[in-house]
């Protein structure tokens, strides 16, 4: 996906790696101004219910640092002028800043962080990935000499996800006296995170109220100005030594959108002064809540204090990664770590009853205004097998917006359901109609709506949940009807070519996103895009085997609610059987008439600019088009080796009537690697899956660089604006069922294992069909698979063609 990867199209920006002997920490060393936009979106913490970027408490937005603290699901709509036409967004909202604590020295004029009179000569940060904790340590000396030693920590509880937590611990260094702290709640922020959008209405947020509870409370509400949400958060200040509460003197400060309190204690020389401040958030969205500011008073009046807040939720990461673990041993396995961490904290169980969506870019940062695309594709096929609850709840909130999807698709003059390819709060499109190419400044027509292959890959992760976990009772009730309805949509967007004596698709674009038109067309869109053509094959024939499989009062049912006659069932035979697939020189084409394109100058735009990655932009701003060239973005046709295994894709393939040899895939991935740039990250994954069973060691090459797409910003700045939260999810998924060759058909789990050259070992405990522990250990020369006691029913592996049964307490191994 990746539609703005590239910001004005600077080059790509290698960061190196922070020093850390521990592959579970993350660390930073020092103060760099020009990267602190990336390690506050790497070092966020969040709890599936928020995420708070990793932004130091006394900073503000400044070009430099960016708070941001971002709940899920929640989104205001607003009105922009753009090139003197009025468009209407959905963003999501940064909502009201929690973190605000600073100190100085009484007497002193200024506070640390509010201007460059207090300098931090040191710092470093360390985010430990087993417990979700964000530690910072610096020395800040001010105007005066005055040395003071801090140390913070922050939590976003996973065991109370309302809760967020920061404490500081003071030590003056070399001065005693009155010690001054100011913690405030802030809801004066704005949406000003992504330098492309701050032409956007920026605001959404209006005050309600702030005020004080007795004398350790400060309290702020809030509201979204173009939609009916209300926030509220309530902050409990505490200061301690020794684990004794301080006397201190507090001022409160009130005004609109902003409540602080200064409390100010005596300090001596060498003796740690510890602030504790905890802070509660709720919103009007939030279930068995009648006023989200009595929810939040009320809990943070209770809240335990830090150290018992951080038991609790440690012991829940804990339990986290026990159902995920994955055993490996390779040089950068503290990135892998990194990637499973911001999965697991984007989408948790406290987002399951929430109704949020998967955003391509976590709750992170503003990048694509924390829209829902088609990541949950990349994020599902982790998940199915490890946190399959959370799977179905992901679907759950695609099945809510069926209804709008099927409006979607009677506004375009279709049957059945058109999912939309960007989202926000009630499934209704919000691709953007315009874009800006910073390198020319001029204002485009936008056609990703026409990303139809979006609804194609709701119906893939209904399908491989089913096969996971056996669900009947969620494709009864929730993922037939889906299937079905975009099964019938497929159904009718096709028209018969009687030339062809197939059936054709029009106007779409593929996941490669550079060809949305036919060179000098005015009609938007291109035609027969092999893999949006597979998958509408592949989603009739599904729909039409859940059909089998529902019980048969369930089948009568649905076909009675949805008015599915036997004429309409055989043409999706018939058009799954013989939709159009174009060929070109002895590959799959990208789409029909690809082969017509010119060739780019490859080796000339390499030698004149240092990054292609948005060569789109690059080639507008010359006055020319993308769209004239064989040039991708990302991978197109190869998405569906991503998505189906080579031997599935010649059936599939055969299952349409076309001869497909098994080198076939060999020389599409040798056609088209050299013609994608790999503007996305999605590319690496995709490629690194699709050249496991051909080439290990550029597999291996393509895995290394999606393991490094944020964690060393290869996009030159975009990590800043959120994480790639599909490219995270790819890299766990190459470890859990590439390099496994694990695939869930047939009522079984087939394995085929292909270690790279780096792997000499790789375990993975799965959770299939009910049982939770399927340990899968492969090695060089063989795999074993056991299953742990407690289970009743056996597993069938499926190995080289035959099944084998492994029952519950038993072992078996294979040789490879």
């Amino acid at each position: 996906m990746d539609t703005e990867a590239q910001p004005d199209g600077q080059a790509a920006r290698r960061v190196d790696q922070p020093p850390t002997a521990d592959p579970w920490v993350l660390a930073f060393d020092g103060f760099d101004p020009a990267d602190e936009g990336r390690r506050e979106a790497l070092c966020a913490v969040g709890n599936g219910y928020l995420v708070t970027r990793g932004a130091a408490p006394e900073s503000r937005a400044d070009g430099i640092h960016y708070p941001g603290t971002y709940l899920a699901g929640c989104y205001d709509r607003a009105a922009s002028v753009l090139d003197g036409r009025e468009v209407e967004n959905e963003d999501l909202v940064n909502c009201p800043n929690w973190l605000p604590l600073t100190f100085r020295v009484a007497g002193t004029e200024d506070w640390f962080g509010a201007d460059a009179t207090t300098e931090v000569t040191s710092q470093r940060l360390d985010l430990d990935l087993r417990r979700g904790v964000l530690t910072r340590r610096a020395l800040a000396v001010d105007a005066l000499g005055h040395r003071t030693r801090l140390v913070q920590r922050r939590l976003a509880s996973l065991a109370q996800p309302h809760l967020v937590a920061l404490e500081t611990v003071l030590v003056p260094e070399n001065w005693s006296g009155r010690l001054e702290v100011r913690s405030a709640l802030d809801a004066t922020v704005t949406n000003t995170g992504v330098a492309r959008y701050r032409g956007l209405t920026s605001r959404h947020l209006d005050p309600v109220g702030q005020g004080t509870d007795g004398e350790e409370l400060l309290w702020l509400r809030a509201r979204t100005i173009g939609s009916p949400l209300h926030l509220a958060l309530a902050a409990r200040t505490r200061l301690h030594r020794g684990g004794i509460r301080l006397a201190a003197d507090r001022q409160n400060e009130l005004r609109d959108s902003w409540a602080a309190q200064t409390i100010t204690v005596d300090a001596a020389i060498g003796q740690a002064v510890t602030v504790e401040k905890t802070v509660a958030v709720y919103t009007s969205r939030d279930p068995a809540v009648d006023d989200p500011l009595r929810a939040a008073r009320r809990l943070v009046s209770r809240a335990d204090g830090f150290e018992t807040l951080v038991r609790a939720h440690a012991q829940r990461w804990e339990e986290l990664w026990r159902r995920c673990r994955t055993d490996v041993d390779f040089a950068d396995v503290g990135a892998l770590h990194l990637h499973l961490f911001h999965l697991l904290q984007t989408y948790s169980e406290h987002t399951a009853d929430l109704d949020a969506g998967i955003p391509a870019r976590g709750w992170h940062g503003e990048a694509y205004r924390g829209h829902i695309f088609w990541d949950e594709l990349f994020v599902l096929r982790t998940l199915n097998l490890r946190l399959p609850e959370l799977s179905r709840a992901v679907l759950r909130y695609r099945y809510r917006r069926l209804e709008a999807a099927r409006q979607a698709a009677r506004d375009a003059g279709y049957r059945g359901a058109m999912y939309p390819w960007q989202s926000a709060s009630d499934g209704t499109e919000m691709a953007p109609r315009l874009h800006l190419n910073p390198l020319s400044g001029r204002w485009l027509a936008d056609r990703s709506h026409l990303q139809r292959h979006v609804g194609s890959a709701v119906a893939y992760n209904v399908w491989q949940y089913y096969q996971a976990t056996g669900d009947l009772d969620f494709l009864a009730t929730t993922g037939a009807e889906m299937l079905l309805e975009i099964a019938r949509f497929w159904a009718d967007t096709a028209t018969y070519d009687p030339e062809r004596q197939r059936y054709t698709i029009r106007g779409v674009m593929g996941p490669d996103e550079y060809h949305d038109a036919y060179p000098q067309s005015e009609r938007p869109g291109i035609d027969d895009n092999t893999y949006t053509n597979v998958l509408a094959s592949w989603v009739l024939a599904r729909a039409l085997d859940s059909l089998d499989v529902l019980p048969g009062y369930r089948r009568d049912e649905l076909r009675e609610r949805l008015a599915l006659d036997s004429t309409e069932l055989d043409r999706w035979q018939d058009v799954s059987r013989r939709v159009h697939v174009p060929f070109h020189d002895g590959v799959l084409s990208q789409f029909a008439g690809y082969e017509q394109l010119a060739e780019l100058d490859w080796d000339g735009y390499h030698n004149r600019y240092p990054d292609i990655r948005r060569l789109d932009r690059i080639l507008e701003a010359e006055g020319d088009s993308v769209n004239r060239y064989k040039a991708s973005k990302q991978a197109d046709v190869l998405m569906l080796y991503y998505l189906f295994s080579p031997r599935e894709m010649r059936d599939l393939l055969r299952r349409l009537g076309y001869r497909a040899g098994h080198d076939l895939l060999h020389r599409t991935v040798a056609y088209y690697l050299p013609r994608t740039v790999h503007g996305s990250t999605l590319s690496s994954v995709v490629h690194a899956w699709v050249l496991a069973r051909s080439d290990r060691r550029a597999s291996w090459r393509f895995f290394r660089d999606a393991l490094a797409s944020d964690f060393q910003d290869v996009q030159g700045g975009t990590t800043a604006e959120g994480i790639h939260l599909g490219a995270m999810a790819g890299t766990v998924d190459l470890m859990q069922r590439c390099y496994t060759g694990l695939e869930t058909r047939q009522d079984a789990l087939w394995l085929d294992p292909h270690l790279p050259a780096p792997l000499g070992r790789l375990e993975v405990e799965l959770r299939y069909r009910g049982h939770w522990g399927v340990v899968v250990t492969v090695t060089r020369r063989q795999m074993t698979v056991s299953l742990r006691p407690g289970q009743q029913v056996p597993v069938q592996i499926g190995f080289r063609g035959s099944l084998t049964t492994v029952r519950p307490g038993e072992s078996h191994t294979f040789t490879l």
